[in-house]
């Protein structure tokens, strides 16, 4: 003996198929959260010291990878954030960057004094790998006001 509803509870789901979509909505939800994140934090990731680069009328855009020294106000130098000695700058490029990389960046505070990027440049010269320096390109609305 059974009861009218006890039989209906067991074929619910006939003639209707077994529905195998994904729901992914959480999917989306967590992605999108993560790409907020990365947005946010990208730009704080850019370069790990605090150099102040001078700007300039025209600078031109460069896409190379290429090692990068920074020169901080007080005159410390860093290859690619890590703390380098200027007399073992040629070696630590060569150990680091095996790609054969015969070009650097040099990226230097505005308010350092010229004679650490002077003599950063000479040494670099001297191991003759090629120097660009990095310049930060001045706005529109600074210009016009001069």
């Amino acid at each position: 003996m059974q009861s009218g509803g006890a039989g209906r509870g067991r074929n619910r789901f006939h003639g209707q198929a077994a529905m195998s979509e994904m729901n992914v909505v959480p999917l989306v939800d967590v992605v999108l959260v993560l790409l907020i994140i990365f947005m946010l934090t990208a730009h704080v990731m850019e370069f790990g010291l605090e150099v102040d680069v001078p700007k300039v009328n025209q600078s031109k855009e460069s896409a190379q990878e290429l090692p990068v020294i920074n020169i901080t106000k007080d005159g410390e130098i860093a290859l690619n954030d890590k703390p380098v000695n200027i007399n073992d700058m040629s070696k630590e490029l060569e150990s680091r960057f095996k790609k054969g990389s015969r070009a650097v960046y040099v990226r230097a505070d505005k308010a350092t004094p010229f004679d650490p990027i002077a003599q950063v440049i000479s040494a670099l010269g001297l191991a003759k790998i090629e120097v660009k320096l990095v310049t930060q390109p001045e706005d529109s609305a600074n210009r016009k006001g001069r």
